[in-house]
């Protein structure tokens, strides 16, 4: 099984839905987080993540 990990928010630093694999690679992904209601977006690939711009 491929080593995953979960995306936490970059504004509040909770767990959001999303989770990664290590084959992974996302560009331009808004990234919401349930809790804080911001929406980031992100760019990663593998387990590693970039916050791209914050709204």
């Amino acid at each position: 099984m491929a080593e995953t990990q979960w995306i936490h928010c970059p504004v509040c630093g909770n767990k959001t839905r999303v989770k990664l694999r290590k084959d992974s690679v996302l560009v331009n992904f808004p990234l919401f987080c349930p809790k804080c209601k911001n929406e980031s977006i992100i760019k990663a690939n593998g387990l590693k993540v970039v916050i791209q711009k914050e709204k």
